[in-house]
Parts: structure tokens; C-alpha cells; sequence
């Protein structure tokens, strides 16, 4: 798959120059504006990486006040991008003010095509050099819940609850439907305890052969069954002094529940096959969609192994509960896929988010990550439409109108953070408040 093109800004008031700039720097996706508004529009919908602007622009052309404006402007909503500023051969001043408002370079007019075009390349460069430092940076162990965006407060109790629990040697069961990231939690729990150093050993109990469970989990002598050529330690050895998470635990046959539970309350096992006992240290987090319960009112799953594993319950929202996520995640997904698959700089359009917004999300996270996977894939230039989603948009739900002012306040704060990736300027500018107003609907509303 060849490289999709990066795209280019080029903030020029002269049509002719902006022509011959499209054809000078024709390895680009070329977007152009002519004045102020029309260039905050292109930067908003394209985030380009670089931006050259002329600083005389409209309504006063002979003088750089309308560019050093718009210079300011762009930094504070997207403080990554590099602008570079095309001056007269007498405007010395003029630059090394817009060097002092962070522009990355100036360029004199008339341009050599030539010089400039490096400036750009340099500048590409040191913005990918930044974004992969970032990406590096974002990776670190240091974040306890590294990998988990949210701004929902229903999620973010989830996360409180995981930290509090992590340091315990409580026995957590996670609840939730599929695809809304119970092994994610699982995982933090685990870099979060003073087992982090050990080992996250994970087993779905739904997906492997109830036939073969047992040895998988527990282990085997050699000569146990045919076949059976050499000791091997099961899944709960190789966790020991780290924690064991059994997804699907609901699916446990009736007899590896009784030794899952004299597991955690004899801290033993033993192999299959074998006559000795193994001690174990291990902290055992499960995870379950809802209905255990009525499980165990089936005679599905045991009533005393589920009080045991119970000991600390946490029960994930799915992702169409959790207000403004599914924007937000959308844009962190975006950037990692195109990423992985080497589509530079893309964006979700308008009409791309109104349809994520609109989805009721069956799959949850699992159903986004592959929407956007595909999207990223099939879409034909830097940027996402509705269209390459290929999603239905689900009825807006109806509203009691007694509740309509508060969570319709709420909801509006949500999704214009969701959608524009937690930008507090960006989010104020688009509800059409100030910032203070917005500081104080986040306090309000008990957002973070």
C-alpha cells in the first residue's frame, strides 16, 4: 500500500501565488484559504501538520496585523503544528515577531521553491519526530490506567474503584458486556498491585474444549493421559507471585469450579495426574457478562464460588451509556490505526461523528476498534467520511421535558469534548461559551 499523502495548508490572499504554491508542492494534499476565517476552518478540518501563511491577509493586506492574529489563533487551537510565515524582503521584523509567537520558520517573498520546500520537509519531520516522542512517552508503565480514554463519570468511578482495589489482595470480578474492555481493567489492576512485577497470565474458559480445560489450568504428569509425554505446569502455576484472570468464568464446567475454589481458599492445586499438592500465590481476577446470578439459580455456576470471587465486583458501563466516549475513543483509534498502517495524519469528518454519536454500539469498544480499522483502511485520502463507516444511524433517544434542561447541558458538555478530543478551547468555542463558563458546567456537572 503506498503512503497516503500529508496534507499542506497554504494560507495565501493572492489566487495566482496560491496556484503556483498547488503546483510548486504537488506531493502534498494541498488545502488553501484565502483570509482568517477560512483558514481556521481548513486547519479544523484538515489538522494539517504544516501551514505556510502569508502575514498580509484581508481585511489589511499591506500590513502583518490580520496574519500575526491568525498566527496566534492557530497555535493556541493546534499548538503541534508548524507554521511557517512568508514575509517581504523588508519585513525582518514582522518575522522575528512571528518566530516570537512560535511559528517553526520564515520565508522571504518571493519564495524559491526550492528552499521552501525544504522548510516544509524539515518541518514534517520534527512534527512526526514529536508525535512518535509523545507516543513513547504515552507508553510508559508510569501510567496506571495507560490505554483507557474516558470522560464519563461512570467510567472514571470504574477507574477510582480499580485503584483503590489494586494494592489489595481482594479477588475482583469484573462485569460487563463484550467488547468494553474487562481485561483492559484487568490488566491495570495488575500493573497497579504489588505484583506488577510478576506475571498477567490470562485464559478465556469460553474458548478452549471443556475436555482440555482442566490441564490447561492445572497442568499435567507426564503419563496422565495419552499423550501426555512430559510434566507440564498449567496456566495458574505460570501466574504464580502475578495475578491469573479467567475471562468468562460464567462458562466454568461444574467440576473446575470446585477446584477453582478450593484454590482460593486453600491457596493449593494439583495437576492432573498427580497425588501432591502445589502451592500457589496467586492474585485471581475474573471477568463475567451479567447473569451469573441467574446462573446460579439454574444450578449453572455454584453459589459459594461466586461469593468467593466476588469479593470486590465491578460492573463496566458499555459504551452507549458512557456519554461523549465513543467520539473521543474514535479520534485516539483514528490516530493509532493510521499509525499501524502507515496512513499519516487522518481525520474523522463531521458526518463521521454524528454517525459514531448516533450508533447504539452492540460490540462496544471491540465493534469501534473494527469499524475504524476498516475505515482507516478503505477511506481514500487523509480524511474519514460517514460514508466509509458504513454505519446506521440509530433514532435519537426521546427526553422527558422535565429533565431536558440539565441533561441536555450535560449531554451538549459530553459530546463537544468527545468530539474534539478533550480540547477545552476548541470544546468552549463550539458550545459558545468561555472557557470559565465551560470550567464551571465541567465542576458543575462532576466532570474531569
Amino acid at each position: 500500500m503506498t503512503q497516503a499523502r500529508k496534507p499542506l495548508l497554504i494560507v495565501e490572499d493572492d489566487a495566482a501565488l496560491r496556484k503556483q504554491m498547488q503546483w510548486a508542492f504537488d506531493g502534498y494534499v494541498t488545502v488553501v484559504a484565502g483570509d482568517r476565517q477560512s483558514a481556521i476552518a481548513q486547519l479544523r478540518r484538515f489538522e494539517p501538520a504544516v501551514v505556510t501563511m502569508d502575514l498580509g491577509l484581508p481585511p489589511r493586506p499591506h500590513d502583518a496585523t490580520e496574519g500575526l492574529a491568525l498566527l496566534e489563533e492557530m497555535h493556541s487551537l493546534a499548538p503541534d503544528t508548524k507554521i511557517i510565515v512568508l514575509t517581504g524582503q523588508d519585513d525582518r521584523a514582522h518575522a522575528l515577531r512571528a518566530i516570537a509567537l512560535d511559528a517553526y520558520d520564515f520565508c522571504t517573498k518571493p519564495f524559491e521553491p526550492e528552499v521552501l520546500g525544504h522548510a516544509i520537509e524539515r518541518a514534517y519531520r520534527l512534527h512526526e519526530l514529536q508525535a512518535e516522542n509523545a507516543r513513547l512517552q504515552a507508553g510508559l508503565p508510569a501510567r496506571s490506567m495507560a490505554g483507557l480514554i474516558t470522560l464519563d463519570p461512570g467510567m472514571q468511578r470504574v477507574c477510582r474503584t480499580i485503584e483503590k482495589v489494586a494494592p489489595t489482595s481482594a479477588t475482583v470480578l469484573v462485569l460487563g458486556e463484550s467488547g468494553t474492555g474487562k481485561e483492559l481493567l484487568a490488566r491495570a489492576l495488575h500493573e497497579q498491585s504489588q505484583r506488577s512485577a510478576g506475571r498477567f497470565v490470562a485464559i478465556n474458559c469460553a474458548a478452549i474444549p471443556e475436555g482440555l480445560l482442566e490441564s490447561e489450568l492445572f497442568g499435567y504428569e507426564k503419563g496422565a493421559f495419552a499423550g501426555a509425554v512430559r510434566q507440564t505446569p498449567g496456566k495458574i502455576e505460570l501466574a504464580h507471585g502475578g495475578t491469573l484472570f479467567l475471562d468468562e468464568v460464567g462458562d466454568l464446567p461444574s467440576a473446575l469450579q470446585a477446584k477453582l475454589l478450593r484454590l482460593l481458599q486453600e491457596r493449593t492445586i494439583e495437576r492432573v495426574g498427580a497425588r501432591q499438592e502445589i502451592a500457589i500465590d496467586v492474585r485471581v481476577v475474573c471477568a463475567a457478562q451479567q447473569g451469573l446470578k441467574e446462573r446460579i439459580a439454574g444450578g449453572g455456576f455454584r453459589e459459594d464460588l461466586y461469593y468467593r470471587l466476588a469479593e470486590i465486583v465491578v460492573e463496566v458501563p458499555p459504551l452507549r451509556a458512557r456519554h461523549g466516549d465513543a467520539a473521543l475513543l474514535a479520534h485516539a483509534l483514528v490516530r493509532r490505526f493510521a499509525d499501524e498502517h502507515r496512513r499519516g495524519s487522518m481525520t474523522l469528518m463531521p458526518d463521521a461523528i454524528a454517525a459514531i454519536e448516533g450508533h447504539a454500539w452492540p460490540g462496544n469498544v471491540r465493534e469501534l476498534e473494527n469499524v475504524l480499522k476498516r475505515a482507516v483502511v478503505v477511506a481514500d485520502g487523509p480524511t474519514i467520511s460517514g460514508a466509509d463507516l458504513g454505519l446506521v444511524q440509530a433514532p435519537s433517544e426521546a427526553l422527558n421535558l422535565r429533565e431536558v434542561r440539565e441533561a441536555a447541558e450535560r449531554q451538549a458538555v459530553l459530546r463537544a469534548l468527545g468530539r474534539v478530543n478533550g480540547n477545552l478551547t476548541r470544546a468552549s468555542e463550539m458550545l459558545g461559551v468561555s472557557r470559565p463558563t465551560l470550567y464551571d458546567l465541567i465542576h458543575r456537572f462532576g466532570l474531569k
